[in-house]
């Protein structure tokens, strides 16, 4: 068993079928398939059930993907830790958020970092909070930015802020700036939220939802956008009304695209927790980024 059938196996699952994972990992589906069937065969049990259009873990493949996953970041550990005897303050970090989390405060401490840091190879992508865990866990990510602490034991997590919950609604909305009782008040308003897509849909949306549902608001008349930007743009044409994260309307309230409607009995916010793999390894530089995001050295998140 080898790195590359791990790597071929994980991507597999990630990708969701044999096609998918030859297109991420520019190799032929053929190839892909033989490096699967190779690894079953020394397992002697199939790790995949098939089927049109993809492929799902089996009861064995369900079994062995924490192990990949672990013997995968081991692997980048040990290139990491050979890598950083020569280049202390210097290669690659790569950093994985949830993509409503690249605001103003994200991208102007990752712009210090830069500066700051100029040998450091700094890549980022974006994610759901579940994929970010799954990406710092396999060690395709070093450090993660998502919603909610996650319980794996095998990530660490550090409180990084609280973002509160406001109800944002188009300036010229008959409520904009004024107050409600309850959330109640607003239960024949349209409202507008990330679609659920089914399988693993963002955490944070899903919280937003149950914030209605302990309310008795279940019935509520959602329009699904998977875009926060066009969120808050059809917000400011009067398309509907938004639970959003404070920090991702500030400017839109600063210009007068968007007005709040203050709600009495909401009190929410959303945790943001930096991640990083327990007892994995971290370079100067990767520890220096989580404590730059997190504020200073903390301890785990709670």
């Amino acid at each position: 068993m080898d790195g590359d059938g791990l790597r071929t196996f994980v991507a597999v699952h990630r990708a969701g079928g044999f096609s998918q994972a030859a297109e991420r990992l520019l190799r032929s589906q053929p190839a892909i398939s033989r490096r699967i069937a190779l690894l079953e065969q020394e397992l002697g049990a199939s790790l995949f059930d098939r089927a049109a259009g993809g492929a799902a873990l089996s009861q064995a493949g369900q079994v062995l993907l924490p192990y990949a996953e672990r013997a995968l970041a081991a692997i980048e550990d040990a290139r990491g830790a050979v890598s950083a005897l020569a280049t202390e303050d210097a290669g690659p970090v790569s950093l994985v958020v949830v993509g409503t989390l690249a605001g103003d405060r994200l991208t102007s401490a990752l712009a210090r970092f830069r500066r700051d840091h100029p040998r450091v190879d700094l890549t980022l992508r974006t994610a759901t909070s579940a994929e970010v865990s799954a990406l710092v866990r396999g060690g395709e990510a070093h450090v993660g930015l998502r919603y909610h602490h996650d319980p794996s034991p095998d990530l660490d997590a550090r409180l990084v802020t609280m973002e509160p919950l406001v109800v944002v609604c188009a300036s010229g909305h008959p409520l904009a700036g004024r107050s409600v009782a309850t959330l109640a008040d607003l239960r024949a308003e349209r409202w507008l939220a990330f679609p659920d897509s089914g399988g693993r849909p963002e955490i944070a949306a899903t919280h937003i939802f149950a914030l209605f549902l302990t309310r008795g608001m279940g019935d509520t008349a959602w329009t699904a956008i998977d875009s926060l930007t066009a969120q808050k743009r059809l917000a400011a044409a009067g398309f509907g009304l938004g639970l959003m994260p404070r920090s991702d309307v500030d400017e839109e309230l600063a210009s007068g695209q968007l007005g709040v409607i203050a709600v009495g009995d909401l009190d929410a916010a959303q945790p943001v927790v930096a991640v990083v793999r327990r007892n994995g390894f971290l370079s100067r530089a990767a520890r220096t980024l989580l404590e730059d995001l997190s504020g200073g050295p903390r301890g785990p998140a709670a």
